[in-house]
């Protein structure tokens, strides 16, 4: 490890103007208008495997954006590894909020500000710099790897179950490693063994046949606007609970060891309350804030728009109106059949005067993994030697698809390591990375790596 050490203190500055490169390419999966731009990032990514030393390096199709391919495969009765990861961001609307541009990485104190740092390019171009590293200073690597990492996570990786079922052979391993989650503060790192899921839809309301003259028919017929008020506010109850019927029936409770390792965490709600600049918290009662963000469901209304939106005053009464819906989901629940919920709730609850639809979109299932299985528990030991102290184990609120994708495809274990903290501002402007946390997780992965073969009793 001492070698491996003075090779990353070495080449610390290349590996931070790689990340600069990556994080200058402005792959926006869910914009049309930036289709070449993330297949450039994805070329970008294959050069750099060939400059590492992995062989095989490609852009395999899938109907959408690329994934790519890269292997070494020359490690004798030493497990195979799967590495994970994406290379297309998030939007990065309102531009007005960015305190810098969100496609010019800029560094300040010790965090890099551009769209994608935290989620995703810096921990999966960490993999590429620490399994590079191995090779660098040994001419060989301790464990077989291979790599997929694609450009859809975002738009829910629309092509990526379908590209998996065809070529599960080509991505055969032992176990798939991650980093797209994140640790519990800058000081303790987290191994996550459960995601939520996810469903989304649309909820489209209509009523008449036009925009009409708030004065000419104002009072005598219904608004779009209202009746959409009224729908989403049948959604839940007073005390922020779900109230579309049988939207809890399936969910699996949280086991009481899990309860009392959460407890052990020390969160502080009033801290976090803070930090959100909030005036309280609020949530499904009965649990705590930790239980709520990991292990509950939700249905969250992420956008509603109709009528004049403009400058000024448009006296119109709107004849259509318009909700996006997302429900994280825990394990026993299936997004389809949440949608069903939904859609019943919808019939039941539709005000007169209007027509009240469901557009499906995309899903994930959430994802539960045994955590006692020795590449798990190696991660925390593997935290151990970069940080000082062990990783917990815990859930995470947000959700993964191409996990439970994996786990039924390849029916191989998924190891999570982050190094992104919550805080980071992923999906919002000001996105940041920590360069600490980049410069420790390359410790911390060359240790996992090199520790592997021996954890798995196969050394």
């Amino acid at each position: 490890m001492d070698a491996i050490e003075s090779y990353l203190s070495a080449n610390r500055s290349r590996h931070l103007d790689e990340l600069v490169e990556l994080l200058s390419i402005p792959s926006v999966s869910a914009l049309s208008e930036h289709k070449e731009d993330v297949r450039r990032a994805a070329t970008w990514i294959q050069q750099k495997l060939t400059d590492a030393g992995f062989e095989h390096a490609t852009l395999m199709e899938t109907g959408g954006h690329p994934v790519v391919y890269a292997d070494w495969l020359h490690a004798e009765d030493a497990p195979t590894v799967l590495v994970y990861g994406h290379y297309d961001v998030q939007p990065v609307d309102p531009v007005s909020l960015w305190k810098t541009p969100p496609f010019t990485p800029t560094v300040q104190g010790n965090q890099i500000y551009a769209r994608g740092a935290s989620d995703d390019k810096g921990p999966t171009l960490m993999h590429i710099h620490a399994l590079g590293a191995l090779l660098a200073v040994s001419g060989k690597l301790p464990v077989n790897i291979k790599f997929c990492i694609e450009g859809e996570e975002e738009i829910g990786s629309a092509h990526l179950h379908a590209f998996m079922e065809k070529e599960r052979e080509h991505f055969a391993a032992d176990l798939i490693l991650i980093s797209d989650t994140t640790m519990i503060s800058p000081t303790q790192p987290a191994v996550v063994y459960g995601l939520r899921g996810l469903t989304a839809c649309q909820i489209d309301v209509k009523t008449a046949a036009s925009d009409l003259h708030s004065g000419l028919y104002g009072g005598a017929v219904p608004n779009a606007i209202h009746a959409l008020v009224e729908v989403i506010n049948s959604l839940h109850n007073e005390d922020g609970s779900v109230a579309v019927a049988g939207f809890y029936d399936n969910v699996a409770p949280l086991a009481q060891e899990e309860k009392e390792q959460y407890a052990k965490l020390g969160h502080d709600d009033e801290a976090y309350r803070a930090s959100l600049g909030l005036t309280q918290l609020h949530g499904e009662p009965g649990y705590t804030t930790l239980e709520r963000l990991w292990a509950r469901p939700t249905l969250e209304v992420n956008g509603i728009y109709g009528g004049f939106q403009g400058e000024g005053t448009k006296t119109v009464i709107p004849c259509e109106a318009h909700a996006k819906i997302t429900c994280r989901l825990v394990p026993n629940q299936d997004p389809q059949e949440i949608l069903d919920l939904i859609e019943n709730h919808l019939a039941t609850h539709t005000p007169p005067g209007a027509k009240v639809t469901l557009v499906r979109q995309d899903g994930g299932k959430p994802y539960l993994a045994p955590y006692d299985h020795p590449a798990i528990q190696l991660a925390s030991e593997a935290y151990a030697h970069a940080y000082g102290t062990p990783a917990v184990f815990t859930r995470m609120g947000g959700s993964i698809p191409v996990v439970e994708t994996f786990s039924n495809v390849l029916h191989i274990p998924v190891v999570m390591m982050g190094f992104s903290l919550g805080d980071e501002n992923f999906h919002a402007p000001n996105e940041h990375f920590s360069l600490d946390n980049f410069d420790k997780g390359l410790r911390t992965l060359c240790y996992y790596y090199t520790h592997l073969s021996q954890a798995m009793g196969q050394a």
